[in-house]
C-alpha cells in the first residue's frame, strides 16, 4: 500500500519521500519510480525470516535529520512502531501535520512472539494502549476498511477515523500482458488445462495456507484441482512437508516470488482464488483477484467478508474449517464454466469500487486540507 500510494502521488507530480527500515541493515538513499527512498539503519528480528527492526537511539536522530532536510508539508505514517513513533513526535516538534494509517493487528505478530498466553494477552493490551496514545497525536487517522475502524473503536480509540481503501490498479490486469507472456507463464506455473486454486501473499502462519493443502487432499482427486502458491515466507518448508505427507505434493506448486508478468498471468490462468487468512484488514491480493475477474473463496474473518458476497462472486467459509473449505473448492470445480464466469464479472464490479485513482484522490485532498489549515 505504501509503495503504490507513494508511486501514484509521484506520478501526479508531487515530491514524495519514504523513510523505512533498511532491508540490508545499512543506511542508504535512492530514487525508485520517482520516489525518494531513505532506508535507515536496521537489525534482523531473528524469530521472523524477513523482518528488520530499528533501534530507537538510532532511528530518532535519523528521522529528525531527514525531516529537517526534506521539510515536508505533511507526514503520512503507516505504523506506530519505531519509525512511525518518531514520525509523530518529530513532526509535532516542527508543526507538520500528520496523517496516520493503521494496518496493525495483534494476530499478525502473535505467531512470532514466543511467550506464555497470560503474558501475551497483557502485551496485546499494552500494544493497543500504545497505539491509542500515538495515533491520538495525528491530525487525521485512516484505516483500509470500516471494519478496521470498528476494530479501533472496540479497542478504545474513540476519535474520528476515515475508512479509505488501499486501492487497486485495475489497469494492471487489463493491459501490458501479451499472449506470449501468458503462454510463458502457463509453462512455468503448471498445466493450464487443470483447475487451479491460487494463493498469493506472504507464506506466514496467520495466512493458514496449510488449510488449502488439507482441503485439497480431502477432495475427490478426479476433480483435478491443483494449488498454485505464490509468495515467500517462513512457512514454505512446512507447506511442502504437509503436501508430501498428505500425498498431494504433485498438485501443490510453491513458486516463491515471481515477476510482475507471471503474477498477473497467474491470476488470469487460475480457476479461482483462495485466502484462508484470519488477520486481514483488507487484503490487496484479494483485490487483485477481483480485478482479474476471478471468483474467490475467503475465510469469513475480519475484513475478508467485505470482499465476497457469498454465492455471488464466491464463497465464504468458517475459518480453519477445512471440511467446509473442501466443500467450497468442490462447488467451484463442479459448477458450470458460465457460472464461474458470472461470479468473476461480479468480482470485477466489486473491484471497481476500490480503484487506486479514487484512493489517490482521497489522500491528495486530505493532504491539501491539512496543509491549508
Amino acid at each position: 500500500f505504501t509503495e503504490r500510494l507513494a508511486v501514484g502521488l509521484a506520478k501526479r507530480g508531487h515530491e514524495v519521500h519514504v523513510i523505512c527500515p533498511s532491508p540490508s541493515g545499512r543506511e542508504h538513499h535512492e530514487v525508485t519510480d520517482g520516489v525518494y527512498v531513505h532506508s535507515v539503519k536496521s537489525h534482523r528480528w531473528y524469530p521472523h525470516p524477513s523482518w528488520t527492526i530499528c533501534m530507537p537511539w538510532e532511528t530518532k536522530p535519523a528521522v529528525s535529520r531527514l525531516l529537517d532536510d526534506i521539510s515536508p508539508m505533511v507526514v503520512h505514517t503507516q505504523s506506530h512502531f519505531v519509525i512511525g513513533r518518531y514520525a509523530f513526535s518529530e513532526a509535532a516538534k516542527r508543526s507538520i501535520p500528520v496523517v496516520a494509517t493503521n494496518h496493525f493487528m495483534p494476530d499478525n505478530v502473535r505467531p512470532y512472539v514466543r511467550v506464555p498466553g497470560v503474558i501475551h494477552d497483557a502485551a496485546v493490551a499494552a500494544v493497543w494502549w500504545d497505539l491509542r496514545r500515538n495515533f491520538t497525536k495525528a491530525s487525521e487517522v485512516t484505516v483500509p476498511t470500516q471494519l478496521a475502524a470498528d476494530l479501533l473503536a472496540g479497542n478504545g480509540f474513540y476519535r474520528g477515523v476515515r475508512a479509505v481503501s488501499c486501492g487497486i490498479d485495475l489497469t494492471r490486469f487489463t493491459t501490458g500482458t501479451t499472449d506470449q507472456d501468458v503462454s510463458s507463464s502457463r509453462a512455468s506455473l503448471g498445466d493450464g488445462d487443470s483447475k487451479t486454486v491460487l494463493f498469493v501473499g506472504r507464506l506466514a502462519k496467520e495466512k493458514h495456507i496449510d488449510d488449502i493443502v488439507t482441503a485439497l487432499a480431502a477432495m475427490d482427486p478426479d476433480l483435478n484441482l491443483s494449488a498454485d502458491i505464490i509468495g515467500a515466507g517462513d512457512q514454505a518448508d512446512a507447506i511442502h512437508d504437509l503436501a508430501r505427507s498428505l500425498k498431494v505434493e504433485d498438485r501443490v506448486r510453491l513458486h516463491g516470488k515471481v515477476s510482475e508478468k507471471e503474477l498477473i498471468s497467474a491470476y488470469h490462468d487460475a480457476t479461482f482464488f483462495c485466502l484462508p487468512g484470519t488477520a486481514e484488514l483488507q487484503s490487496i491480493a484479494t483485490l487483485e483477484a477481483l480485478a482479474a475477474a476471478k471468483p474467490v473463496v475467503l475465510a469469513d474473518a475480519v475484513a475478508l467478508p467485505h470482499l465476497c458476497s457469498h454465492g455471488k462472486n464466491g464463497y465464504l467459509f468458517e475459518p480453519r474449517n477445512t471440511t467446509a473449505l473442501a466443500e467450497a473448492f468442490t462447488q467451484m470445480c463442479t459448477m458450470a464454466d458460465s457460472q464461474r464466469q458470472a461470479m468473476g464479472k461480479n468480482s470485477l464490479e466489486m473491484a471497481k469500487t476500490h480503484d487506486i485513482e479514487t484512493t489517490l484522490d482521497t489522500f491528495e485532498q486530505l493532504y491539501v486540507e491539512l496543509i491549508n489549515s
